[in-house]
């Protein structure tokens, strides 16, 4: 008998909010964004943030319906390594967004981009990476109402 593949939506939706909220506070906080261009910058994050938990929450899936973790190659059949392959994207994806954004006038006078420095960029990757072994934990805190 087949073994069904769970997707996991929840998790995905809510840390995508959160993780996302997160990222556009650590790495744009420097910028002040007003009006459409911060609902441009929160939406990106947001969006992107769920693509890369939903990825990272069903590794598993995608091996499956792909074949490629029944072919036993060797780096992309392993689940974690999929997942920190997921967050290197994400981190190169953040640092080039705040190092295009326009950030205030540095010590020469000069303006240029944020460049937000790659710790806080691993801090976000970091969380996205480990979400699945830490959403159990967190999820029993959430309100009824948030529950799916």
């Amino acid at each position: 008998m087949a073994e069904e593949a769970i997707l996991f939506f929840e998790p995905v939706i809510i840390l995508g909010i959160i993780l996302g909220l997160y990222e556009l506070i650590l790495i744009h906080r420097d910028e002040s964004f007003r009006g459409s261009h911060w609902l441009g910058h929160g939406l990106h994050s947001i969006i992107i943030m769920m693509v890369a938990l939903f990825a990272v929450f069903n590794w598993d899936y995608f091996l499956g319906i792909t074949t490629l973790g029944q072919r036993g190659i060797p780096l992309i059949s392993n689940v974690l390594f999929g997942r920190i392959f997921i967050g290197l994207i994400l981190n190169f994806k953040m640092h080039a967004v705040s190092a295009v954004i326009k950030g205030r006038a540095f010590a020469g006078g000069v303006s240029g981009g944020m460049a937000e420095h790659w710790f806080h960029t691993i801090v976000v990757s970091v969380l996205v990476v480990t979400a699945p072994y830490y959403w159990d934990i967190i999820a029993v805190f959430l309100p009824i109402w948030a529950r799916f």
